[in-house]
């Protein structure tokens, strides 16, 4: 219970009614004037309090920038100059331009406090931190392949698109892009992965399903008209049959004029998944393997930009794996592949530096984090200590990543949207 006590401040002022609190209970007053009820609770600490929010039209203090409502509802800082980075002021919406640089990059907090460039544990010296994880940028690669990583770049979007006839799926590629899309990324039909025409018997009930039908070289002129070739990578998720259908991508690209140094894209051409985990093979596995190293040194000679394969642990994680299988087999069949390439008589410091990977991203934040720098040191560490490569480009492992379609269920379509 709180009883009403009075005061005095000294000779000749004025009395004030404070509260003596009591309780029933051994934990005193100090316990009682936590409690809502209390009549003599205590404004909390100043940690506890509301910190300044900026509202949409003015300014936060020592800022240049503006405030605008951005997603969600919240309130981001916009700093309209260079100089709020100096002063260490607004996080800025849009990331700098396409370089690596960190002079330009995001160095603030929303709240308006300095970010380091890097951090580094407190518990250990920059040195001790350099030998066990190393800087980004740096060998083995576990805090990132680039120094200022996603702050001096922003990564490719691309979602992943295709359905119907070449046409439909082409206005739909136009369509994302206009809405600010920086890449393509293509879903090829059943038969067109398993080598099929659309006419054949075998692909009845599936032309145009869930993927888009390329059946000859003017299905893939329709499915890229009107978009720029030079200036848009293209990811292509097919296999078996990669080989073909980049072929009739290049065409492309060069009857619109795109010089081959500057086609860009990504197949994936992992067939050793394929026995794995998805299904759409169509040769055993011996004759398959010959034909990834021919892509490799078709690739390192006509199309130098373009990704030749990535190397998928996403399908084995959507078929029931963990994500330390995902990794391991992952890895291995990579192994096997710049095996196969070296066999075959190829240069691994010609060749490696355009592999790829393609992960699953579950709901598992911090495991999925964790995973990730895993498999990006054990790479490094792979392909320059057992496989002798000399190239640090060689040593990176740049991937591509997905939410899992594993997490998303039909009845919670509005958690779907916050799950991927």
């Amino acid at each position: 219970m709180c009883t009403p006590r009075t005061t005095w401040r000294g000779r000749g002022t004025r009395s004030r009614s404070r509260w003596d609190c009591r309780s029933n209970g051994p934990r005193g007053p100090r316990w009682c004037r936590t409690q809502s009820w209390c009549r003599g609770r205590r404004r909390g600490p100043a940690r506890w309090r509301p910190r300044w929010r900026p509202h949409p039209g003015r300014r936060a203090p020592g800022c240049v920038g503006r405030v605008d409502r951005g997603v969600q509802g919240r309130e981001w800082l916009v700093p309209s100059c260079s100089k709020a980075f100096e002063r260490g002021r607004g996080f800025p919406v849009a990331f700098p331009g396409r370089g690596h640089g960190t002079d330009d990059a995001a160095t603030c907090q929303p709240t308006g406090r300095p970010q380091k460039e890097l951090t580094i544990s407190k518990h250990e010296s920059p040195e001790e931190t350099a030998a066990r994880l190393g800087k980004p940028g740096d060998y083995p690669f576990t805090r990132g392949i680039h120094a200022s990583m996603y702050r001096g770049r922003r990564w490719t979007m691309r979602q992943y698109a295709g359905f119907g006839s070449a046409g439909e799926t082409n206005a739909r590629f136009r369509s994302l892009l206009e809405a600010g899309q920086t890449g393509l990324s293509v879903a090829f039909d059943l038969p067109t992965q398993m080598g099929l025409d659309s006419d054949d018997p075998l692909a009845a009930g599936e032309v145009g399903k869930v993927g888009v039908a390329i059946d000859s070289i003017d299905d893939m002129r329709r499915l890229m008209d009107g978009i720029p070739l030079d200036e848009v990578s293209t990811s292509m998720t097919i296999n078996a049959t990669a080989a073909a259908l980049l072929l009739l991508y290049q065409l492309v690209a060069e009857e619109q004029g795109v010089d081959r140094e500057r086609i860009r894209g990504t197949v994936q051409n992992d067939i050793l998944k394929e026995y794995i985990a998805r299904g759409t093979y169509i040769y055993p596995p011996e004759p398959s393997m010959r034909l990834v190293p021919d892509l490799f040194a078709y690739c390192a000679a006509e199309l130098p930009a373009w990704n030749t394969i990535s190397i998928s642990g996403y399908h084995i994680r959507e078929a029931g794996s963990t994500a330390a299988q995902e990794v391991g087999f992952t890895i291995a069949n990579g192994l096997a592949y710049v095996e196969a390439a070296r066999e075959a008589g190829l240069d691994v410091d010609e060749f490696a530096p355009r592999l790829s990977f393609f992960w699953n991203g579950h709901k598992d934040f911090l495991e999925e984090i964790a995973k990730y720098r895993a498999a990006r040191r054990l790479w490094a560490r792979l392909m320059r200590e057992r496989v002798g490569a000399t190239n640090p480009r060689s040593w990176t492992m740049r991937f591509h990543t997905q939410t899992a379609g594993s997490t998303l269920t039909a009845q919670q379509p509005e958690n779907n949207i916050v799950r991927t």
